[in-house]
């Protein structure tokens, strides 16, 4: 069994919290959603991109399913569809 980390946390591991706060902060979000950080709704659109994802449906499904990696891989919130139909 593999003991690693996921490839989604790998990539997402490149990113410093650091980096991102201050890329946040330069170019804020239109909407803000309480239920949805920013960094959550980045890792699921970097999930939604590595995958082939191809509707919000299928992101949301695809997460629910992998629940227990989320927590490694940053993604610390529930996504739910319409928090990301709202946020996107």
């Amino acid at each position: 069994m593999n003991s690693g980390k996921t490839v989604l946390a790998q990539v997402l591991a490149g990113l410093g919290g650091k980096e991102f706060s201050r890329c946040a902060s330069r170019y804020p979000l239109d909407r803000d959603t309480p239920a949805l950080s920013a960094y959550d709704h980045f890792a699921t659109m970097v999930f939604a991109q590595l995958t082939y994802r191809e509707s919000l449906r299928d992101i949301e499904a695809c997460l629910t399913a992998r629940r227990p990696l989320l927590y490694h891989a940053g993604i610390r919130g529930t996504v739910k569809r319409c928090n990301l139909a709202y946020a996107n």
